[in-house]
């Protein structure tokens, strides 16, 4: 007989996958099953319905499930629901930009916003932008938390903007859906992307798309540009069959469904406010050190912080990285290619008492490289 040993535990500071319970891990040992049974359905059908409840009423709104990482989400998203009209693209980090090589690639016809990293959409001169194209645009797509800076963008203000023009919203929530509040009704989104391996604190492998029912089934009238990533093929198929068209991640989804329960049991503001805590316990601890993060207090999501990178010569991320990762802590490098930036990550099944490990070894690691700082 096999005895199960107890996982070691490691605390992932990077922004997705998370740090899990033991429950979630724990949740993929299971007896094989074909995922075509009804049995393995009925998880699905329940995982969706749950996931549903956490942004819109399920009687309007419906989660799509597909196998792969968020990306695929966002894929499915872009490359489904645009017509003829054109797509606009708020690109204010790596993850906006990501959207707007996404609709190149399908040669949608795509009108790119750029706005700063660490600073809020200017939405007079976003309404300028869409109005000037006088009714061309049919979709407007924005990233919730930006993960290259930890920006969150204000997706209510503009899905009002969205709504007085008659725009459709697409929201990547990878790294803010989970913890974040989302109410898609009042924030006027029509689609949203977001995975299982973020603030659902399950394991990475499952990614999905809410969206209202009459939208979904509108996508019916628009000529599928990707056979494995057509949004409406999908959710059709699944309606009639309560299968994935294609094999799903089993031990995946088993792990999510877990990962529901605990969110559900949890409740969203209380997973947003332990991640605040431990957010404002470590830009403290930072500031101690004289260490600054990009984003102002009032423009941030609370989730993932980009830190810029202490000025020394003997200061190296890769070293860095390996200091922490041989005491069982992940972090994680910058991204925007604006500013030389570290980022660190608070979710996932950690406690202020994960950052206060961190912030010591931080303090360690800066006075090993001769970092000179007022408080060190």
């Amino acid at each position: 007989m096999i005895t199960i040993q107890p996982v070691k535990r490691k605390i992932l500071l990077n922004p997705g996958p998370a740090t899990t319970t033991d429950s979630v891990k724990l949740a993929q040992i299971v007896p094989d099953i074909c995922p075509r049974e009804e049995e393995f359905g009925e998880v699905m059908k329940d995982v969706t319905e749950r996931i549903t409840k956490f942004a819109g009423d399920p009687e309007q709104y419906t989660t799509v499930l597909f196998g792969g990482s968020g990306t695929a989400a966002v894929e499915a998203i872009i490359s489904s629901a645009v017509g003829i009209g054109g797509i606009f693209i708020i690109n204010n980090g790596a993850y906006g930009n990501r959207m707007c090589e996404i609709a190149e690639t399908y040669g949608l016809k795509m009108t790119e916003f750029k706005s700063p990293s660490d600073q809020p959409v200017n939405i007079e001169k976003l309404e300028e932008e869409l109005d000037r194209r006088n009714g061309k645009i049919t979709h407007l797509a924005v990233v919730h938390c930006e993960t290259s800076t930890g920006l969150l963008n204000d997706i209510k203000l503009i899905g009002q903007v969205c709504r007085q023009r008659g725009i459709k919203l697409i929201v990547d929530a990878m790294s803010s859906f989970g913890a974040v509040p989302v109410n898609m009704k009042e924030m006027n989104i029509s689609f949203l992307a977001a995975s299982s391996n973020k603030n659902l604190q399950g394991m990475a492998g499952a990614a999905f798309v809410i969206a209202e029912n009459t939208e979904l089934e509108d996508l019916n009238y628009i000529k599928p540009r990707s056979y494995y990533l057509s949004l409406f093929d999908q959710y059709s198929f699944f309606k009639k069959y309560g299968q994935m068209r294609f094999t799903p991640p089993v031990q995946t989804i088993y792990a999510l469904e877990q990962a529901v329960t605990e969110l559900e049991d949890e409740g969203i503001s209380n997973r947003y406010k332990r991640y605040s805590g431990m957010w404002q316990k470590l830009v403290l601890g930072l500031k101690e050190m004289g260490l600054t993060h990009q984003v102002k207090k009032e423009n941030h999501s609370r989730i993932v912080t980009s830190i810029m990178e202490p000025d020394c010569p003997a200061y190296s991320f890769p070293e860095m990285h390996d200091f922490f990762k041989e005491k069982d802590i992940t972090v994680y490098p910058g991204k925007t290619g604006e500013e030389n930036t570290f980022r660190i990550a608070n979710i996932g099944d950690l406690h202020e008492r994960d950052i206060d490990e961190f912030l010591f070894l931080l303090k360690s690691y800066l006075r090993i490289i001769g970092y000179q700082s007022k408080t060190l």
